[in-house]
C-alpha cells in the first residue's frame, strides 16, 4: 500500500531562494529512487512543502536515510526555522482511487 506523506518546511525569510534550490536540486536523485512515486515541491506564503507518495513504508524509510536527503540536511543548517513539520497520512475509504 501507498504512503503518503506531506511535509511543511519553514524557511527564515532571507533564506527562502537557497532552502528551495536546495530542495530543487535534489529532486531528481530523489525520483530515482526505488519505490518513489512522487515527491513534489509545492510554496505557499514563504513556507515550502513537499508532498510526497512512497510505494510502501519500506521504501518511504529506506528514503529517509538516501544520500540526496541526508546531504540536504546541511545546506539547510541554519536556514530554516526547525525540523520540518512531517506527517504521514493513513488512507481512508474514500476519495478518488488511484490518485493521492
Amino acid at each position: 500500500m501507498s504512503v503518503v506523506v506531506v511535509a511543511h518546511i519553514r524557511p527564515l525569510p532571507e533564506h527562502l531562494d537557497a532552502v528551495r534550490e536546495a530542495f530543487l536540486e535534489i529532486l531528481p536523485e530523489v525520483h530515482a529512487e526505488p519505490g518513489c512515486e512522487l515527491y513534489a515541491l509545492h510554496e505557499t506564503d514563504g513556507v515550502l512543502v513537499m508532498v510526497e507518495k512512497w510505494a510502501s513504508q519500506e521504501a518511504l524509510s529506506t528514503h529517509m536515510t538516501a544520500p540526496a536527503l541526508t546531504a540536504l540536511g546541511p545546506k539547510l543548517a541554519g536556514k530554516v526555522s526547525g525540523a520540518p513539520e512531517v506527517q504521514i497520512l493513513e488512507p481512508l475509504p474514500a476519495g478518488t482511487k488511484g490518485e493521492l
